[in-house]
């Protein structure tokens, strides 16, 4: 696949990758803080040998965008888990990100954990472990939380100078307020958290005490970087989808972001054609989508009807309006626009220049093309004479119905090859009732196209012929059609179809053409003889040592090699 024009289109946006093989199996997942930059440096350069062999590998790719390099990092490390892609080799073990974790006791504390099953109220995962684990330092000197691991008999230093609420020797403690604070910081509320450091950190500053200024700066640092809000994962550990689409006059692009146990493990995207009503077409793929198992909740972006979805989904699904799941729809939305933008540029485009190029074609033979049979003929000093036939219909070339021929009536003669190869394809189409070309292309100037409008002519068949003709290098300058000349402008989408057919063509009978001398050159009298096959052929050459020696044979001889009468009949027929 070239991926040129896809490459060219990627946003500048942070989010994920995935690399595909030609299975369309993801092969490698990576993150970005800059998608275009990052997935093109894959196909330019020199790489490791690792690297290389993952591009040699790869025949497509698709994207995710997030809101931060943060939650790629984290969509990254679920989709790696998710899909354990071969080329990963990080993170594919158990190993997760940390958490900070308020224990679910009767006297709580702050620690930061990589458990899969988390008891207490969990925040993050947070990508810098050193970040995490400084940020609970922090909160420890502000909140007087439980610090001990196993509870003391008295009062410890902690307690002395302010740090814990002393329930060893104290019954009722009251942590409501305290844990309230904490939520309220690690949820991202560290306003005031921050006021403070940055009062203590100028007042240092002021004072000439620069190391503590810098460690009131890290301490500011590591708490912007462990509370930067992320939506990738939640800490309900619900299963949810969040759903967003876009859609323009032909095409419908759907995003579906996958949230299981609280984490973005997977995407579902599509783009396709519509008749109709955009909501009603979405609303049709998504019941389809959903009719066997749903999850705990969709959620929907607000351009869907909330009754609508309620009707076809049930009471489990809803529009959000603000906080995390709102971000999640908005981040389904954000990717369901781009996807459509990619496919109308890439694909949707694309389909355009080709039906002008089929239009101006229609206009220059005066009849509406469609389908499209393309000749080629190939020969070397007469040796292996073969023609072949390609099939372009409805701006694909239909491989199924391209033909190999093996000429009979000529070795060299380009004219009548032109000549045999058409009585045989149109013969034959007309006896089985098949559909007829809109136009028939021959590789090849007036002499080929006299040819082949002949052989139409005797059947009776009322096809336009038309040629394309090329120059001394061997490259595409013109159409003739009608006995007329017609130059072909390099720019024009009409060229560049042409070029397409005739390469596609060339391409296919110079294999076939190449296929069919490599099997002569290897070939013997054997061949010719009904009846032997590559085993007894395999079988006769072993056993003598020479044609003549076979020739020589006797009846009784070749009779003990297990061939009959017609069999023996038939060789001495062919190579006396």
């Amino acid at each position: 696949m070239n991926f040129k024009d896809k490459l060219a289109l990627l946003p500048n946006d942070p989010g994920c990758y995935l690399m595909k093989d030609q299975q369309d199996q993801i092969i490698y997942v990576g993150k970005a803080k800059n998608l275009k930059n990052r997935v093109k440096s894959y196909f330019t350069g020199s790489h490791n040998e690792k690297t290389t062999r993952l591009v040699s590998e790869i025949r497509d790719f698709s994207v995710v965008l997030t809101n931060s390099e943060r939650e790629s990092l984290i969509l990254e490390m679920n989709l790696i888990k998710q899909y354990l892609p071969k080329y990963n080799i990080r993170l594919v073990d158990d190993k997760m990100y940390p958490y900070i974790e308020i224990t679910d006791e009767d006297h709580p504390k702050l620690q930061v954990i990589r458990q899969k099953e988390l008891k207490g109220k969990v925040f993050g995962p947070y990508p810098n472990v050193y970040a995490a684990r400084e940020t609970v330092n922090l909160l420890n000197r502000l909140y007087p939380l439980r610090k001990c691991d196993v509870m003391p008999n008295r009062a410890c230093l902690y307690y002395h100078i302010g740090q814990c609420l002393g329930p060893c020797i104290k019954k009722d403690v009251d942590y409501g307020n305290t844990v309230s604070e904490i939520e309220k910081f690690l949820k991202g509320d560290t306003k005031n958290v921050l006021k403070r450091l940055y009062d203590e950190m100028e007042l240092a500053s002021e004072q000439m005490i620069y190391e503590k200024a810098i460690e009131f700066r890290d301490m500011i640092l590591h708490i912007e970087e462990t509370t930067e809000k992320q939506i990738i994962n939640l800490n309900d550990f619900k299963d949810r989808d969040a759903i967003g689409f876009a859609h323009n006059q032909d095409d419908i692009a759907l995003q579906i972001l996958m949230i299981r146990s609280g984490k973005m493990v997977d995407q579902h995207q599509i783009v396709y054609g519509y008749v109709g009503d955009p909501i009603e077409s979405v609303m049709t793929y998504l019941s389809q989508f959903y009719e066997e198992k749903m999850p705990d909740e969709l959620l929907f972006s607000d351009k869907f009807d909330s009754e609508l979805i309620i009707d076809i989904f049930g009471r489990h699904v809803m529009i959000p309006q603000k906080g995390d799941k709102k971000k999640i729809v908005d981040m389904a939305q954000k990717n369901a626009e781009h996807d459509l933008e990619h496919y109308f540029m890439l694909y949707r485009h694309k389909e355009e220049n080709r039906q002008k190029a089929l239009d101006d074609l229609s206009d220059l033979i005066h009849k509406e093309i469609k389908q499209i049979d393309i000749f080629d003929n190939a020969q070397l000093f007469g040796t292996a004479p073969i023609s072949a036939l390609i099939v372009y219909n409805n701006h694909e070339f239909d491989k199924k119905s391209y033909r190999k021929y093996h000429l009979k009536s000529t070795t060299n003669d380009d004219y009548q090859a032109m000549k045999e190869v058409t009585y045989r394809r149109y013969q034959k189409m007309m006896i089985e009732n098949e559909a007829l070309p809109d136009l028939v292309l021959v590789d090849g100037g007036k002499g080929q196209i006299h040819a082949a409008q002949e052989v139409l002519n005797a059947l009776e068949l009322p096809l336009p012929v038309a040629g394309l003709k090329k120059n001394k290098r061997h490259q595409l300058e013109s159409l003739i059609y009608n006995e007329l000349e017609i130059p072909l402008i390099r720019q024009s989408e009409l060229y560049k179809l042409l070029v397409k057919l005739s390469d596609e063509v060339h391409r296919f009978a110079i294999d076939f053409h190449r296929k069919t001398r490599a099997k002569q050159a290897v070939s013997s009298p054997l061949d010719q003889i009904k009846g032997i096959g590559p085993a007894r052929k395999k079988m006769l050459l072993q056993h003598f040592k020479s044609i003549d020696d076979l020739r020589n044979a006797s009846i009784e001889e070749l009779k003990s090699l297990g061939l009959n009468d017609e069999i023996i009949k038939r060789m001495k027929e062919v190579i006396l």
